[in-house]
């Protein structure tokens, strides 16, 4: 069934190209549609895109609204446009007033930087820009939506190869812009320049950081390993376990580690409007940030944390764990390989225990072993 919104951007875009603008394009603009853990990854190569800017002119980079709140890793030079993509889908009007700003202010280049792309809604937004000059990658295969892709294809004047569907992502952003450039260097290790971020808080005594909550329930390991890990620490260590309170509403069994010594929870106080800036400076005094595969955890190895992160084997070679060449001293990643592995989350196998079968897996002596190795570190 043929979309609404399809036939209202093919008559806004009709009327667009038909509109005279006298002033010649100016500004780049990069789009980045992932969530709030893709952004933390993008923010260590944004720099090699904003170097297609010419003249001085402006760079923006437009992200989905709930990414917004990364948004502050980005470099002071760069303005972030943040789009409710789920409004974009049935709201027309605020489709309407978003596709319009981008076509007025008539960009010079625009890059699509992602190689997962829907065509209805960030490609919706390539298409109203009408840059004279748009670059993308070759789309991720994506069977129903394949055709569209491959029909949008013509939206780009440029597009490049960046190489298999399960390739690191910093990588392929990295091979991406070099092209664009004409250069080629090493690619960036995932850890941010300090003088960009807050200062560490000041603490008294050890702390570790714990987020053992995940949007995906089955990759959250069991409250049985984390009370293992906490009982391992040094005596006086103080634990804060990260979440919002509706983590722990929908994980009532994690709650009585709440009740250990020295352990409390760091809820929606530290996710409060200002996203996760605030979050930086206790990543940044942590002796230890345990975590899932989240956003989180990206954010603390970009800003330095000792992390140690529990990941399932759903995005290994894309995501987790990071390609050595891009994985900075203080990351570390334990993962139970499986013949499946790079599934993506498409988890083929029945859960074990409530959880991915790589996940219920993990060796927890190898887990504890090296939360005391970088504890004493």
């Amino acid at each position: 069934m043929l979309k609404r919104y399809r036939i209202y951007d093919w008559w806004w875009n009709h009327r667009r190209r038909r509109t005279p603008r006298n002033e010649p394009p100016r500004g780049v603009l990069l789009i980045s549609s992932g969530g709030l853990g893709d952004t933390v990854l993008f923010a260590h190569v944004v720099e090699r895109f904003v170097a297609l800017a010419q003249d001085n002119e402006p760079v923006d980079v437009l992200l989905r609204s709930d990414a917004m709140k990364m948004a502050f890793l980005l470099p002071s030079n760069v303005s972030a446009i943040g789009v409710e993509f789920e409004r974009l889908r049935r709201d027309m009007v605020y489709r309407r007033e978003v596709t319009d700003n981008l076509f007025d202010t008539h960009y010079r280049l625009l890059v699509h930087t992602d190689y997962l792309r829907h065509p209805d809604l960030d490609e919706a937004l390539a298409a109203a820009a009408q840059a004279p000059d748009a670059a993308a990658m070759e789309p991720r295969p994506w069977r129903k939506y394949d055709t569209l892709l491959n029909r949008n294809r013509g939206l780009y004047g440029r597009l490049f190869d960046s190489g298999p569907p399960n390739l690191n992502k910093v990588l392929r952003w990295s091979r991406f812009a070099d092209w664009l450039t004409g250069t080629e260097g090493p690619p960036p290790v995932c850890r941010l320049a300090v003088d960009i971020l807050a200062p560490a808080a000041t603490v008294d005594g050890p702390v570790v950081v714990i987020q053992p909550f995940s949007a995906v329930k089955r990759k959250q390991s069991p409250p049985a390993l984390f009370r293992r890990i906490i009982e391992s620490l040094p005596p006086g260590t103080r634990v804060v376990m990260t979440g919002a309170e509706r983590d722990l509403e929908v994980n009532g069994d994690y709650r009585p580690l709440l009740e250990m010594l020295g352990v409390e929870f760091g809820g929606d106080e530290l996710f409060d409007s200002s996203g996760f800036a605030d979050l930086v400076a206790l990543l940044r005094a942590a002796k230890l940030v345990i975590s899932v595969d989240t956003a989180l955890m990206h954010l603390a190895v970009a800003v330095g944390a000792p992390t140690l992160c529990l990941a399932s084997a759903a995005y290994v070679g894309e995501i987790v764990p990071y390609d050595p060449a891009i994985t900075p001293d203080n990351a570390r990643f334990v993962y139970h390989s499986m013949p499946c592995e790079g599934c993506l989350g498409e988890c083929i196998l029945p859960a074990e225990d409530g959880m991915f079968p790589c996940v219920a897996r993990l060796d927890e002596d190898q887990i504890i072993a090296s939360v005391g190795e970088i504890m004493a570190a």
